[in-house]
């Protein structure tokens, strides 16, 4: 395993995520200085999701046919355009409304929408990053590479809201352009010090034999493939279980145990430390002594557990404790389903079904908030912990049907023999 990219990959995401998390909870308070909805709030949070959808496969693909690093490049340049972007929308969007005769309110909102949906179509770089740690690692070694990458998601996201808070005092356009400058330094680094890691006869087989399917086919073909499909299923229904978990927390914080901002935002910082202390220290030793569908298994049976505990948890230390299974299960399981994922394709096509998955993960994201906050505004706070549950039950069913009992594949044996 290369020690020095592996670092390289970990500083890119973690930068990356870092700026992400930098305006991410500010969002809705910038939105509201021009008059967003709720409604239009919950858009322009969803917006880059569904972006992502659409960018994280492209990206992936395009990254199989025209190397890792070059891909890298560019994503990044369009993130940075993009929390540029958001930064200026304010005295852009007004001197475009007088221009066209349109609201100077409405204009700035437009802004931010175009801001965010580039952002979230170059923000599927994620997936690119994720196909240069399975271009330097081993079946052996990968999910402990896989897992550095999560570690840097879960640092970025407990280290980025605290900065966000302080520097939204000087005002919300600051933490914008706070991003923007980490993703030019982000770009730098790609720039100067990351080497590309696909080999060129591989992108030339990429070119030659795999058309770059971007569209609603390649997921329909992922998801009927009997290796890939079932590993992608499991992907979607966990992800959907923990965004109800995600999405709806800051909620179930503030209605169930009466906490304010900055405490919700104190646990939020704990489940990032535990999911980082997971995938960055854990995942390597665990991955080693267990074959992936027993932690596939035992991990979906936890996270079910915990879920429906979570749900009815009327205490702050009963909170603390209850995270410390559920982040790290979650933490685990997702590290553990990507490497799975790139072990039961060809090299060349690593880029692209890691960009469906994020694409799943994308869809998620989309789903969960309109309907945990359906279920938690209808049913009560425990409403979106059971349901997560439930889904839960269910992936326990299908992880047992089609990935654990699936012994007689030679892909899992293989995968048996290398983690074991």
């Amino acid at each position: 395993m290369n020690n020095k990219r592996l670092f390289n990959i970990f500083i890119i995401v973690f930068i990356d995520l870092l700026g992400f998390g930098l305006i991410l909870p500010l969002l809705p308070f910038y939105a509201d200085e021009f008059g967003a909805t709720p409604f239009v709030v919950g858009l322009l949070t969803a917006i880059y999701a569904a972006a992502q959808l659409i960018g994280a496969p492209l990206l992936g693909r395009l990254s199989d046919r025209f190397g890792r690093r070059p891909i890298l490049i560019i994503s990044i340049f369009g993130t940075f355009l993009g929390f540029l972007l958001f930064g200026v929308a304010g005295p852009v969007g007004q001197k475009l409304s007088v221009l066209f005769g349109v609201p100077a309110n409405q204009m700035i909102l437009a802004i931010l929408f175009i801001s965010r949906a580039l952002d979230g179509f170059t923000g599927g770089n994620i997936s690119v990053a994720q196909a240069y740690i399975t271009d330097v690692t081993t079946d052996e070694t990968r999910a402990k590479g896989l897992g550095l990458v999560g570690a840097a998601f879960g640092l970025g996201f407990v280290f980025g809201p605290a900065m966000g808070g302080f520097l939204s005092s000087y005002g919300f356009a600051v933490p914008a352009f706070a991003a923007a400058a980490l993703s030019a330094i982000n770009l730098v680094m790609v720039m100067l010090w990351l080497p590309e890691s696909l080999p060129k006869e591989e992108r030339d087989i990429a070119a030659l034999e795999k058309k770059p399917k971007v569209n609603l086919f390649a997921l329909i073909d992922a998801l009927r493939s009997p290796k890939v499909g079932p590993i992608l299923s499991v992907s979607f229904f966990y992800g959907l279980a923990f965004a109800l978990f995600s999405t709806m927390f800051s909620l179930f914080a503030q209605y169930r145990l009466d906490l304010d901002a900055r405490q919700t935002g104190f646990v939020l910082a704990y489940v990032g430390v535990l999911i980082a202390l997971v995938q960055g220290v854990g995942v390597g030793p665990i991955s080693k002594r267990f074959s992936d569908r027993w932690i596939i298994l035992t991990t979906t049976i936890v996270l079910t557990i915990t879920l429906f505990i979570w749900a009815f948890t009327g205490s702050v230390v009963l909170l603390l404790i209850i995270m410390i299974p559920l982040a790290g299960t979650s933490g685990l399981l997702n590290t553990v389903l990507r490497s799975s994922l790139t072990k039961v394709v060809d090299k060349e096509e690593v880029g692209g079904i890691l960009g469906i998955s994020t694409s799943f993960e994308s869809m998620t994201r989309v789903i969960a908030p309109s309907l945990g906050g359906f279920l938690l505004g209808s049913l009560g706070t425990w409403a979106p912990g059971v349901v997560a549950a439930v889904i839960m039950f269910g992936v326990i069913i299908l992880v047992w049907v089609t990935i654990f009992n699936r012994s007689d594949d030679p892909e899992i044996a293989a995968a048996e023999n290398s983690s074991g």
